[in-house]
């Protein structure tokens, strides 16, 4: 693990909690005591009583959004990788061992254009922060797609865990820094042969002829040393944690601490089995720890919670985006402890 000065780190410090967790909660799991009816009155009741809120979220999150990998979108936009490569979806193209750099660049323009660049198809983050801009709250997330700032959330309350898409880092690992990518991103966009539509969206022209090659000009390099670049996404230990990710890592520390004894509320937004340490048991964690916390999970065909904390906790089984827009429509409920 690395270090960064004497700041102190959320990420890690959260990363103990959740192995804590991990260990000591049984097997025994929970959808929930009440119907779902009961389960929106109760969160809508615990989000206008929490003191602190800190919400979790996984790509279960972007999913609602309309961000999808797969289906519609990727067979818009990567349809000559599909045919050519026999590529299935964006999440593994993105493993995909391309002939050259050329085609490589090619396709993470793409990949990082309409996943980071552009507006959501559906209004679900936006949604989430009509509910929650007033409020004492925190965003941990393991998205790497940057919706939370597209959306107007106070970028000194979000956390970034593992990376951005809108990032660069050298691939020299005694460089430390991070790089934004926009500029590169759009010039590579229209050497494809994208053009931007009424809006100034970039989109496959009618004739669909674009190219699954950048010019050797365009592949993307290091302003300091001219070495190679790489996506600034989290695969293993050559991860740059710039100074940024540092003192957001330490704002959440921070925030957590200030609020630790107080009446919490943990939400946990899309969270999937890839990495559960870092939000899901966590929460887990820090809700048993606390006895005026609660913990609530959003989540289609995966909410639950360990028996441990059922009484304490709301677990709401649906796609997110239905779920905030019957949490906006509900009364405020009378303020009810769980």
């Amino acid at each position: 693990m690395k270090s960064y000065y004497d700041k102190k780190d959320g990420y890690r410090e959260t990363i103990k909690e959740g192995l804590i967790g991990a260990s000591n909660f049984g097997r025994s799991m929970s959808k929930g005591k009440d119907k779902k009816e009961e389960q929106l009155s109760k969160l809508k009741n615990e989000i206008q009583s929490a003191e602190a809120i800190v919400i979790g979220a996984g790509a279960g999150l972007s999913t609602s959004a309309g961000f999808t990998y797969s289906g519609e979108r990727f067979e818009r936009y990567f349809f000559d990788f599909a045919k050519k490569y026999k590529i299935k979806d964006m999440y593994s193209g993105g493993f995909y061992p391309f002939p050259d750099s050329e085609t490589k660049w090619a396709w993470w323009a793409r990949h990082i254009y309409f996943n980071r660049y552009v507006e959501p198809p559906k209004p679900v983050y936006k949604d989430l922060l009509s509910i929650f801009e007033n409020k004492n709250y925190f965003v941990i997330t393991t998205n790497v797609d940057h919706q939370f700032q597209r959306a107007g959330f106070d970028k000194k309350r979000l956390f970034y865990t593992q990376g951005d898409y809108g990032l660069f880092q050298s691939v020299d690992p005694e460089i430390q820094k991070t790089y934004d990518n926009e500029d590169w991103v759009m010039r590579a966009m229209e050497a494809q042969g994208f053009i931007k539509d009424e809006n100034g969206v970039f989109d496959v022209p009618d004739n669909k002829e674009i190219s699954m090659k950048l010019p050797k000009s365009l592949i993307p390099k290091c302003p300091d040393g001219n070495f190679d670049v790489t996506t600034n996404l989290r695969a293993d230990s050559s991860f740059v944690e710039d100074e940024g990710w540092y003192k957001a890592s330490e704002s959440y520390y921070n925030f957590l601490e200030e609020n630790k004894n107080k009446h919490i509320l943990f939400l946990e937004l899309g969270v999937g089995a890839n990495t559960p340490v870092i939000i899901k048991y966590p929460f887990w964690q820090m809700t048993k720890s606390n006895e005026k916390a609660v913990y609530a999970c959003i989540n289609y065909g995966a909410a639950f919670c360990p028996m441990e904390i059922e009484d304490r906790t709301i677990c709401i089984d649906g796609d997110i985006g239905e779920v905030l827009n019957s949490i906006l429509k509900l009364p405020v409920a009378k303020i009810v402890s769980l």
